[in-house]
């Protein structure tokens, strides 16, 4: 079988889920609108510029959650997808998706953003498999900590070879899309890498290398 990866802020979205949650929650009251929404726009710089600490990120977005159920959470989560997740995916994404699962490719969305944002929008693309950061879990409720290895950078490279043990898939003929810089070491790795809508960083690294750069925001 043939794997087809996905990043999916800024590549099958046009915008960032995680940030976007932040602002959902800014928006609806939930949080500190002053320092939710700054500190918020402090680590998206910090990603965007490639310095973020994803741990110490993780305590920050994981903070709301820990703070409540998961069946509140869940209610504000199926409002958020409505109103936000929605307008962000674009028909050209969700063509490529299809594209690829016409040709009977493995389709995999790994991302660095959490699994409690990121797991109904992987379903709302069809998608099965994701690989995205766990937050850790204790009596039935979110911690502020991470679950195992956190797919950031070389990370997911290192839980993308853990989720194959065992498969028959293998990273030969493999595809990854990806708009970020961060993603470069899993974009070197496999056979087909491709820049879409990319940051400055990897535009230049992708046409140094004669990768393929395409938008899906048209």
């Amino acid at each position: 079988m043939t794997l087809a990866l996905f990043d999916l802020d800024n590549t099958l979205l046009k915008g960032d889920s995680d940030y976007q949650w932040g602002e959902f929650l800014v928006r609806k009251g939930l949080v500190d609108a002053k320092q939710h929404a700054e500190t918020n726009r402090r680590f998206y710089g910090q990603y965007t510029n490639g310095t973020l600490n994803i741990h110490e990120y993780a305590a920050f977005t994981f903070k709301f959650l820990s703070d409540h159920s998961k069946e509140q959470l869940d209610q504000w989560r199926q409002e958020y997808l409505q109103e936000d997740v929605q307008p962000m995916i674009p028909a050209a994404a969700r063509a490529l998706v299809e594209k690829h699962r016409t040709l009977g490719h493995t389709l995999v969305i790994i991302t660095a953003t959490n699994s409690f944002v990121t797991r109904p929008i992987a379903t709302e693309f069809g998608i099965e498999y994701l690989l995205a950061v766990e937050p850790k879990m204790e009596n039935g409720r979110y911690t502020t900590e991470i679950d195992g290895i956190p797919t950031f950078r070389e990370g997911k490279i290192e839980r993308l070879k853990a989720w194959l043990q065992g498969r028959a898939e293998t990273l030969e003929g493999s595809y990854f899309y990806s708009d970020s810089h961060n993603d470069l070491p899993l974009l070197e790795i496999v056979d087909y890498p491709t820049a879409v809508d990319p940051d400055d960083i990897l535009r230049a690294k992708a046409i140094a290398r004669g990768w393929p750069i395409i938008s899906l925001r048209s």
